[in-house]
């Protein structure tokens, strides 16, 4: 029997939105074909599938385009959710995060090009951070005790963040916060979507990704035919 073909998912391994959809895409099983996009050279057939013309960008077997991080993420949790990632999913925070502290972030880390001064957007995303702090308190992750759309949604954004400047990041009172990133950083899931992969051109042979992740509780049960329609 023939398989039928697997999504393309154009990406950039350290952009934090492809990250997230990676992360969903891994952790509900669902095989895609990886093309690594060299951002100063994007590929013509990323191009005229989305003329967002930004990673993530995912096509499906039957043309439909999927181009926004958070569509993949729900996509791929639709069709398999071993984790009930979407029941820990805080639309507002996740908001925020996209926003205001992505704002931030881009002015810290490239102040030049904004023409900024990146201390007083450290201190604003430094306020956001504090508020991730105290939600973790609470529990081991943003949702209760268990990672959810949340913590994935989130997690690549504060990790790009605190590797701004690592000793400053680190001089700081987060003491929930940090944890929780350390835990992220260190688990299979996060090392399966960071594999390097050389940038796509037309003719490599395709790279089919995910690797098998530990941890996931139903993955067995209900992500063996991801890539078939519901």
């Amino acid at each position: 029997m023939t398989r039928p073909p697997d999504p393309i998912l154009y990406s950039f391994r350290r952009c934090p939105y492809a990250m997230r959809a990676r992360l969903a895409l891994a952790v509900s099983g669902t095989r895609v074909e990886l093309r690594e996009v060299k951002l100063t050279a994007k590929p013509a057939a990323m191009l005229a599938a989305s003329a967002k013309a930004t990673v993530p960008v995912l096509v499906l077997p039957n043309g439909e385009v999927i181009d926004e991080s958070l569509d993949i993420m729900r996509w791929a949790l639709a069709r398999c959710d071993p984790d009930a990632w979407l029941e820990r999913n805080d639309a507002a925070l996740i908001a925020a995060n996209d926003g205001p502290f992505k704002q931030d972030l881009d002015r810290y880390k490239y102040p030049q090009q904004h023409a900024v001064d990146p201390l007083v957007h450290r201190e604003s995303g430094l306020a956001f951070l504090r508020q991730i702090d105290f939600l973790v308190s609470a529990g081991k992750q943003l949702g209760g005790r268990a990672l959810g759309l949340t913590d994935a949604a989130i997690v690549p954004f504060v990790r790009q963040f605190a590797a701004v400047d690592p000793p400053w990041f680190n001089a700081q009172p987060l003491p929930h916060l940090r944890p929780w990133l350390e835990d992220y950083l260190r688990a299979d899931l996060f090392h399966s979507i960071m594999l390097p992969v050389e940038p796509w051109s037309p003719g490599n042979a395709p790279t089919l990704v995910p690797l098998p992740v530990t941890g996931s509780r139903h993955q067995a049960s209900c992500c063996n035919h991801a890539t078939k329609p519901r």
